[in-house]
């Protein structure tokens, strides 16, 4: 892979450090914000989209190899994954459309070029697009990431006739200045931190950026593939964390954002238990689903008035 240039390594090495771009700020201390009519809570639904390079190796495994080594190609996670794009993805469309929800599909953008009808459906089913990259390759791995920022915006724009206001890193990767080029290249708001339970505003060398509240830990990867739950255990989880939520709602509104994945979530043995879980939500009262620019347009409406 090519090497990082010069202008690359001297722009990292003057770029702000996170704890640079935003101010510590406790809960307790932060005026309420209030969310229109009688909402309490908003809830972020992301379904994940990711294009896995057979010749690279496989961002994540359902088969460990033998004796721990990454194979290249790796077919049996390969096609793990495409199991989710050819048949996981349709259930997950189906539920959310069943309960009648819009999610954000966060998308690697060459997706559109190898399997368009898996974004087209989500675009007729009025889903936001989110910029997640061109594939599926941690950011410290591309050495031009705004030729690669560049590249992703152009092909999401082309294809949906909207240019993405919203930026994830794969695996919420990011190098100090990848929010600097993010700003830059035009989004107005990223996911790829879980610092809060609130949108927040960042610092970049180009003006501020919001930092919409994503998760880890409501987040089919962490749970199923890292901790190995059961097929219930989102369900559970985000029932547990909805309730705190509402209960702390008085304080000001919060973000509950969950992340899936159709060859995670689509499973056979899973999707039930997703569709019960959004029939939870849809039945709860004062709570809202948004999409990522929604509720960069309200947070962003709340600042103005401070």
């Amino acid at each position: 892979m090519t090497e990082p240039t010069q202008t690359f390594l001297q722009e990292e090495a003057a770029a702000m450090k996170p704890h640079e771009r935003i101010d510590f700020s406790a809960t307790i201390s932060r005026p309420p914000l209030i969310l229109p009519g009688n909402a309490k809570v908003v809830v972020w639904p992301v379904v994940n989209i990711e294009e896995w390079d057979i010749t690279r190796p496989m961002p994540r495994m359902a088969s460990p190899p033998p004796g721990g080594i990454p194979p290249v190609p790796d077919v049996p996670n390969w096609t793990w994954h495409e199991y989710g794009m050819r048949v996981g993805i349709w259930r997950i469309f189906e539920a959310f459309k069943k309960y009648d929800i819009q999610a954000t599909m966060s998308l690697n953008a060459k997706v559109c070029e190898t399997r368009p009808l898996v974004p087209q459906t989500a675009l007729d089913h009025g889903w936001e697009i989110m910029a997640h990259c061109y594939e599926q390759i941690p950011i410290q791995k591309i050495p031009d990431q705004r030729a690669m920022i560049a590249q992703t915006i152009e092909v999401i724009e082309k294809f949906s006739g909207n240019k993405p206001q919203g930026w994830l890193g794969p695996g919420r990767s990011e190098t100090f200045a990848t929010l600097d080029y993010v700003k830059e290249a035009g989004f107005r708001w990223f996911g790829d931190w879980v610092l809060d339970d609130q949108p927040q505003m960042v610092k970049t060398k180009h003006g501020p950026l919001v930092s919409v509240p994503y998760t880890v830990e409501l987040n089919d990867i962490a749970i199923m593939l890292t901790n190995l739950q059961d097929s219930d255990a989102l369900l559970i989880r985000m029932k547990d964390s909805i309730e705190r939520v509402l209960q702390e709602s008085n304080q000001g509104a919060k973000i509950l954002a969950f992340g899936v994945h159709p060859y995670i979530t689509g499973a056979t043995h899973r999707i039930k238990y997703f569709e019960m879980m959004l029939e939870y939500l849809r039945n709860l009262p004062g709570v809202v689903f948004w999409n990522g620019t929604q509720i960069c347009d309200w947070y962003e409406s709340t600042q103005k008035k401070v």
